[in-house]
């Protein structure tokens, strides 16, 4: 227990200032690599849709016996676009692993993002061929910009083509990402024109109808999917599934019963439930997650309460170092 038994109140500022991308990385790595070797706790994750389209969620895990519990509360609601605040909004809080009590309430749309971007630059270093030099981003909202500017950043991607449905806001998100130091992104007004010759290929949309083609696909493409968080969500098709020599996902269990592509392909039979690959086990070398150059691989993530929380023990740990953050007394 700390010498400060207050509750540490961490804003998306604080975030920002106590993480940086190489460090994100690290620590999801550290979080599959325990969610596969098997120190780590994971719950079932908890989705409660309702009927316009929006969806609460839950997810608790642990990320060692060392670490306390950490859940995250939340909400998806796509609607939130024109009403010119971020689709997702979460809060995050950590227990102390001895008394139970909370230690920590960090802003959850922060993790979030930062998390997601991390995990996904993690998993095409794993699984992107050698040489991978252009990237093809489906979604201009916070995520599709958190992930160009985390694969640009981690990957050293110079060739960035962006494209979401909304014009204006593909326009507006390249001409932000561009000015950016070091990144050049150009929209485009297809999904086959970003695709088209593309080494990676990321889908952010919420989508529940596919909005990426396996024909577009060059060989040896890696394909990442972030946007599919919920059985009824599939920015990507049986096809795309069809055609991918290997089908990565970041927890098999939870893809299984929450992942839209995964959900649809396996009822299809287009994939075999022993045909997933967890991203932990490539992670930690068991398996390969690719094999050949032309290998078209297809990576699903939906989240997970592990990445949350390793990334919720490493902002405490840096933030109590630093004197980072407010305390609050709750009684």
């Amino acid at each position: 227990m700390t010498a400060d038994n207050r509750l540490l109140v961490l804003t998306r500022a604080d975030i920002d200032g106590l993480l940086d991308l190489d460090t994100m990385v690290r620590s999801q790595r550290t979080a599959f690599a325990a969610l596969a070797g098997g120190t780590a706790d994971l719950a079932p994750r908890v989705l409660l849709p309702d009927s316009v389209g929006s969806v609460a969620f839950c997810y608790a895990a642990r990320l060692s016996p060392e670490t306390g519990a950490v859940a995250k509360i939340g909400s998806v609601n796509p609607a939130n676009r024109v009403r010119g605040i971020p689709s997702v909004s979460a809060t995050v809080l950590v227990l102390d692993p001895v008394t139970g009590r909370p230690r920590a309430l960090i802003d959850g749309e922060g993790i979030t993002t930062a998390r997601t971007a991390a995990a996904t630059a993690l998993a095409a270093q794993e699984l992107a061929r050698p040489g991978a030099a252009r990237l093809a981003v489906l979604g201009s909202g916070t995520q599709g910009r958190a992930h160009i500017r985390a694969l640009t950043s981690h990957l050293g991607l110079s060739d960035v083509r962006l494209w979401s449905p909304n014009e204006h806001h593909r326009e507006c998100a390249a001409r932000e990402l561009s000015g950016e130091p070091g990144r050049s992104v150009i929209p485009v007004a297809t999904a086959e024109a970003a695709v088209c010759g593309a080494d990676i290929v990321v889908t952010c949309t919420t989508s529940r109808e596919p909005v990426l083609r396996a024909e577009w696909l060059t060989p040896g493409a890696t394909v990442l999917g972030v946007g599919s968080f919920a059985p009824d969500r599939r920015e990507v098709g049986d096809d795309v599934l069809r055609s991918a020599a290997s089908v990565v996902v970041d927890h098999a269990e939870t893809a299984v019963r929450q992942a839209g592509p995964i959900v649809h392909a396996l009822g299809t039979g287009v994939r075999r439930r022993d045909e997933l690959v967890d991203l932990g086990d490539v992670v930690l070398g068991k398996v390969s997650g690719r094999y050949a150059d032309s290998d078209v691989v297809f990576y699903n993530s939906v989240g997970v309460g592990v990445q949350d929380a390793a990334v919720a023990w490493l902002l405490l740990e840096r933030a109590e170092a630093g004197c980072a953050g407010t305390r609050i007394e709750l009684c």
